[in-house]
């Protein structure tokens, strides 16, 4: 059971934000940050670290935690602004415009190992935080389907990268793809070796 918030509450604590973000890793893409608080006494222990559930368990649980929150919101942060800042302050950037679109005060924060510096309340970074945290295990399901549906509609608009199947991972595939297409602005991020090598490679081309 994901219950490391449960130690917090009590008179001071009443509710927990808890905070993940989904994309570090993709050269394509967003990265996409989530916040939710969820009752105390809410418990489903199907609940886990996104990564570890099947894309079919994820759906059905991003729908229970969407009927059953105190109140969540999610931010998307563009491929340009990761490049601008980089990815990890554009997944802090993330978890802090999430927090600020709660619609519902909250006592205390737990973020997936990463430290928020705005905030007015207690913050806590708990390395591997979406295996042992409820609100963060929530948070990061939330991100993560948001964040796959995003790249099932970039797929639509660019079917030959095949973002539906890897969701900007840099797989075989995309690597491929990047090769015969070249990124495409906005997207790739720039940034990111296989693409900055890409860009390289096609200025010495001229």
């Amino acid at each position: 059971m994901l219950d490391y918030e449960k130690k917090y509450y009590g008179k001071d604590i009443a509710f927990i934000a808890g905070c993940d973000e989904a994309g570090r890793g993709p050269l394509a893409g967003p990265v996409v940050a989530a916040a939710v608080i969820m009752p105390s006494d809410f418990q489903n222990e199907e609940v886990n670290d996104s990564k570890k559930l099947t894309d079919k368990k994820r759906r059905k649980l991003f729908e229970i935690i969407k009927e059953n929150a105190i109140a969540y919101a999610v931010a998307i942060i563009d491929a340009d602004t990761i490049d601008k800042i980089n990815i990890y302050e554009a997944s802090r950037l993330g978890m802090e415009t999430a927090l600020r679109n709660l619609n519902h005060k909250y006592d205390m924060v737990l973020t997936d190992y990463m430290p928020l510096l705005h905030e007015q309340v207690n913050v806590e970074a708990i390395a591997k935080g979406d295996a042992k945290s409820f609100n963060i295990a929530c948070a990061s399901i939330l991100a993560k389907v948001t964040r796959d549906d995003l790249m099932i509609e970039l797929d639509k608009k660019y079917p030959e990268y095949g973002f539906k199947k890897h969701k900007g991972y840099g797989t075989k595939q995309h690597l491929e793809a990047l090769e015969k297409y070249g990124a495409i602005p906005h997207i790739h991020r720039q940034t990111y070796a296989p693409v900055s090598n890409l860009k390289c490679k096609q200025l010495t081309l001229f």
